[in-house]
């Protein structure tokens, strides 16, 4: 399988409600963006480009620099949901807003062999590029007052996933209802069960 081309399972999450949030799931339970193929993989699975883009030109140095880039956003975040002092992320605000600069990937539209259109990039997309829609999309949330305030962490047992909370009524309490949630209904049933023995 040539790099970049097939969708490996690397148990990638994209349930947050934002590309910049999905970044930071990356890192929970373990590093997921410790080479190119798990990466190239999240840059599919995201979105950033459309399905089937190659990535055979990634290099190295492209998770480094998303991995930067997830830690600027996770102390924003961290900062915003905590109430900490803001001036504490400065370097972390300035980084997002550089990387936010760089013009995002190119695209353009072209007809399939259905003779229906469907969106291509104009080009090989760069890392700078992809950076980019990730620190504009931190951007966006971050000042979007409606956004910022349906920010949620996971209520997880230690599951730090930031998510953005758009159910009726503001009551998602998961940052999966799957993943963290069965886990929550599985640990009262056995604590119920434990009582009922007891």
């Amino acid at each position: 399988m040539a790099l970049g081309t097939g969708t490996p399972p690397y148990d990638l999450r994209f349930d947050a409600g934002r590309i910049c949030l999905d970044l930071l799931a990356t890192a929970h339970p373990l590093e997921r963006l410790d080479s190119l193929p798990p990466l190239c993989a999240w840059i599919h699975g995201s979105g950033l480009v459309p399905p089937g883009t190659p990535l055979s030109h990634a290099r190295p140095t492209w998770p480094p620099a998303f991995r930067e880039l997830r830690g600027s956003v996770r102390r924003l975040v961290s900062g915003w949901l905590t109430g900490e002092a803001r001036p504490v992320h400065g370097p972390a605000l300035a980084h997002v807003n550089a990387v936010a600069r760089t013009a995002p990937p190119a695209p353009r539209a072209v007809r399939a062999p259905d003779g229906a259109l469907v969106r291509e990039l104009d080009g090989d997309p760069e890392c700078a590029a992809l950076l980019a829609v990730v620190a504009r999309d931190a951007v966006e949330l971050l000042t979007d007052p409606l956004a910022r305030a349906a920010l949620r962490q996971c209520a997880g047992d230690n599951c730090p996933i930031v998510y953005v909370d758009t159910s009726r009524g503001r009551r998602r309490r998961w940052c999966s209802s799957e993943v963290c949630g069965n886990r929550e209904r599985v640990a009262r049933h056995r604590r119920r069960a434990a009582l009922a023995r007891a």
